[in-house]
């Protein structure tokens, strides 16, 4: 099927992917008195005697805002608050499909640090949560931190920690699969902006793996001088051996390479450099690092990549649904460290017996939302 033509013949068919639909019909006149005036003046009132009952009396206890500047859309990068918004909307179907939860899709023309912050402070009220999506490191780092900071709401941007997450269960299985330990492996991960940080942080928070991070320059080591804040505080946890060099050089010896960067910048010369039994998470959509045919041909033994029409697919639709169900159901304000590592764990132990061509579950795993909601607690 040519996906691109589908997708625009059915998005202009719809005409965007959600609506706002009734919990009850407007169909008498009672009924228009209590929902409108003058009965909603009693609910106003109560809540602004007790702000914290507006989650029992608003739609604010089911409710996520997914928000973006539109300045780091999937494989698309800075294309602006209307092009992403068809994202957004994406996002919003997976949310009320899996989870129930209704997400509105807000797209923000505004693009400094303190600009997205204020905005955002600003329409918290309306929400029960907020789902960061598709801004552009290193801005994106700041902007959540700050926002989780200030705001008493489950704040996540998902491209850095539901990525973070579903690439540790992915990890969990195929080294399980391999007979392989996390704590003797050397993982090299080939992209540092929001996404590739995150990736390490969770990593090196789960074990205590050999942990390289590589730009589009080379190796991160303390011998460079253009490294903004980000990637010095990335030295803290990788590099541990002072190494130098391009990918080519980061990966000789690797057991596992993780790849959030650009298309084809690792080839079969360069896995066969790897050690036996390479793991290639090769992640960069729509086209990632390396084919995965072209990575088993060169020795890989375990393929995963951000596709569905290929096995393994890793994707953050796994994780996002289940922490905002638990979060908003057992009223956790803040998402942690150890949600993270718990969740990557539950994602990894729905699949009873990992292979090579199933180290994660599916998507629409029927127990997956509600087994995640328990450990958000």
């Amino acid at each position: 099927m040519d996906y691109n033509k589908k997708s625009l013949e059915e998005h202009k068919k719809l005409k965007g992917k959600i609506e706002i639909s009734l919990k009850d019909n407007l169909d008498s006149v009672d009924k228009l008195s209590i929902y409108y005036t003058p009965g909603v003046a009693a609910v106003s009132q109560h809540i602004a005697d007790n702000p914290e009952e507006a989650k029992n009396y608003t739609w604010t206890n089911n409710n996520v805002a997914v928000i973006s500047d539109g300045s780091a859309v999937l494989g698309l990068g800075n294309i602006g608050p209307k092009a992403a918004l068809p994202v957004m909307e994406g996002k919003a179907m997976l949310f009320k499909k899996f989870a129930n939860i209704d997400a509105i899709p807000i797209v923000l023309d505004v693009h400094t640090v303190d600009e997205i912050i204020n905005t955002v402070k600003a329409i918290a009220p309306s929400f029960g949560g907020i789902n960061l999506e598709d801004i552009a490191a290193p801005q994106c780092f700041e902007i959540e931190k700050r926002l989780i900071d200030d705001l008493n709401i489950p704040i996540m941007h998902d491209d850095q920690h539901g990525t973070a997450i579903v690439v540790l269960a992915g990890l969990i299985n195929s080294l399980k699969v391999l007979n392989k330990d996390i704590n003797k492996s050397k993982i090299v991960v080939a992209g540092s902006g929001a996404a590739g940080t995150a990736i390490i942080e969770l990593l090196n928070a789960y074990a205590n793996p050999e942990i390289i991070a590589v730009d589009s320059v080379g190796i991160i080591s303390s011998s460079r001088q253009d490294l903004n804040n980000e990637k010095l505080k990335l030295l803290n946890i990788t590099n541990k051996n002072y190494l130098n060099g391009n990918i080519n050089d980061a990966l000789k010896n690797a057991d596992v390479f993780i790849g959030v960067s650009k298309p084809n910048i690792i080839n079969a010369e360069i896995i066969k450099s790897m050690n036996k039994d390479p793991i290639i998470f090769a992640m960069a959509n729509p086209i990632p690092e390396i084919m995965p045919e072209l990575a088993l041909q060169a020795g890989a033994a375990i393929v995963a990549t951000g596709r569905s029409d290929f096995p393994n697919q890793i994707n953050n639709a796994l994780v996002f649904p289940g922490i905002f169900r638990g979060a908003l159901d057992n009223n956790v304000r803040k998402i942690t460290t150890e949600h993270k590592l718990k969740t990557a764990e539950v994602i990894a132990s729905l699949v009873a017996n990992p292979t090579r061509d199933k180290i994660i579950p599916p998507i629409d795993h029927s127990n997956l939302v509600s087994i995640i909601s328990k450990v958000i607690v």
